[in-house]
């Protein structure tokens, strides 16, 4: 019976098992297709970006030496945070044409006085360039982002503000403005005699002397204190790499409030100078022999200037000769010390110029008359040239309240052949380097040694080959204030030689080299001053 009544498992229907079938179950491959989709096309995505940097920066850089691949993204931006001298030696002896990149920036660096000088006289293919925020802070119309005639017109401008007329009245200012600083050297050394950096104090003698020789008494010790202290704000932003907006809190919208700061001071020492110069008084100051120039009926250029349009260009003036300024003051400082063989003969110049009367003010015929003076401050910036190439990556240093700026790349406008073999792409960075043009062993035997006398013969190769001489860059973008600058560093360190002595105080970094937008010693120049016996 049991055969009737035995019994298989129920079957389910054909119909419901096949709808079953039809319901799509998720499996786990399923369940990680779609991230794993996304994961891989952004994979796939980066990649290609990747590859397309590498082969767009070996596509520029073609043969030119320099490394075979770029970091991805920041390139060489690591090396920029401590720029050192050996760094930029092995770049420059890699060639007289290397190439680099920095947050895909394409950088073609020129080594050889050739290619350099090349460069700097190109107008037409390569034109100094500023980064972004720069015309936020500097304001878009200052005179300093002209070009070509616009440009050229402009610099015969102001020309006349650096006149032998001109530079006879401001010598007078820096005589006593140096002065008033030496006095206070002595006094805080008579306080403390021990050895000090000199990086900050001959920084404020600077900026005290350009502000004064700019404005004159136009502006109260209020406003010079002031624009000093706003000065890095400044710098702080015209750095490579920046936040490009204004926000409140970024480094452009504190320089933005510093520059307003300043051009307050500014124009209002522009307006006091036109009316002083209306009522008849003579000019002490720049701005002072602006206007008269300007009221000269001989005089047959542009007239109108408003006092915003003269603050722009003092202000530029300004933020172009600190930091040039005072490399070449320290280093003059500690070559002198170094050397007192120069120095001695220095002294027994001033003595002799100056009929022994160390009191009596600085006049340009005077320092016309101290020829060995001169050749000193020539050799000691071709020895250690503030600026050796014109381009800075960007670097803050904490502990000396210094920040790298106020150095011009040049941008190639077209297609830039700079060699036979070898042409720029448009819109990549040119670099023309100073430093192997004065550190040649053909023009200038025994290079690294300090040598004024090669400046002295008319006839020494120094002298006969001046292309190589690129302290102050060259072409039409060349330094404007070259006489100024100059003067400045002669009358400062041949007042000091005749009312102090100063000890350098060595270190083991005395001899190293710091770039902070200049060189620099690398522990400031430490020295020990004390008074100097009259004659």
């Amino acid at each position: 019976m049991a055969s009737s009544h035995s019994s298989s498992p129920p079957s389910m229907p054909t119909s419901h098992f096949s709808s079953l079938v039809d319901i799509p179950v998720p499996s786990l491959p399923f369940l990680l297709s779609q991230p794993a989709t996304w994961l891989c096309t952004t994979v796939a995505l980066i990649g290609a970006l990747l590859v397309l940097e590498q082969s767009v920066y070996r596509y520029k850089k073609k043969h030119l030496p320099g490394a075979t691949w770029t970091i991805p993204i920041i390139g060489k931006f690591a090396d920029s945070m401590k720029p050192t001298m050996e760094n930029y030696m092995a770049q420059w002896n890699s060639g007289e044409l290397s190439a680099i990149s920095v947050f895909n920036i394409f950088i073609v660096m020129a080594s050889s006085n050739h290619y350099s000088r090349k460069i700097l006289n190109s107008p037409g293919h390569a034109e100094p360039c500023l980064v972004n925020s720069a015309k936020h802070i500097l304001m878009p119309d200052n005179w300093v982002f002209l070009t070509g005639k616009e440009h050229v017109e402009y610099r015969k401008i102001l020309n006349t503000l650096f006149t032998k007329k001109a530079l006879s009245i401001y010598i007078g200012v820096q005589d006593a403005i140096a002065r008033k600083h030496f006095r206070q050297w002595l006094a805080d050394a008579a306080k403390d005699p021990s050895p000090k950096p000199i990086m900050k104090t001959a920084r404020n003698l600077n900026m005290d002397t350009s502000v004064r020789v700019f404005c004159g008494n136009h502006i109260p010790e209020c406003g010079v204190v002031e624009i000093s202290e706003k000065y890095w704000d400044i710098t702080r932003a015209l750095q490579l790499v920046n936040f490009p907006f204004a926000f409140p809190g970024t480094n452009v919208y504190r320089a933005i409030q510093a520059r307003k700061a300043a051009f307050k001071w500014l124009e209002m020492a522009a307006a006091k100078a036109k009316i002083a110069i209306a009522n008849g008084a003579e000019p002490h100051c720049m701005l002072d022999e602006w206007v008269q120039v300007l009221q000269d009926p001989s005089y047959k250029g542009r007239r109108d200037f408003s006092d915003r349009e003269m603050a722009m260009v003092v202000f530029s003036f300004l933020f172009a000769s600190q930091d040039a300024m005072s490399s070449g003051l320290i280093y003059g400082f500690q070559h002198l010390s170094d050397h007192p063989e120069i120095l001695a003969k220095i002294r027994e110049e001033q003595y002799r110029a100056r009929g022994n009367n160390v009191d009596a003010p600085m006049t340009l015929e005077m320092l016309e008359n101290m020829p060995y003076l001169n050749a000193f401050v020539k050799e000691s910036l071709r020895v250690k040239p503030p600026v050796t190439m014109v381009f800075y990556l960007s670097s803050w240093y904490p502990s000396t309240h210094h920040f790298a700026a106020s150095q011009v790349p040049y941008r190639a406008t077209k297609p830039f052949p700079i060699s036979d073999n070898y042409t720029a792409p448009v819109g990549s960075m040119v670099i023309p380097s100073f430093y192997n043009s004065l550190h040649d062993p053909e023009i200038f035997p025994d290079h690294d040694s300090l040598t004024p006398e090669r400046w002295l013969d008319p006839n020494s190769s120094a002298n006969t080959n001046p292309k190589n001489y690129l302290v102050f860059g060259s072409g039409p973008h060349r330094c404007i204030g070259i006489e100024y600058a100059t003067m400045n560093m002669a009358l400062v360190l041949a007042t000091a030689s005749v009312l102090m002595d100063w000890e350098h105080h060595l270190t083991p970094e005395s001899d190293k080299v710091e770039i902070i937008a200049t060189l620099f010693p690398k522990d400031g120049c430490q020295l020990k001053l004390t008074p100097r016996p009259r004659p």
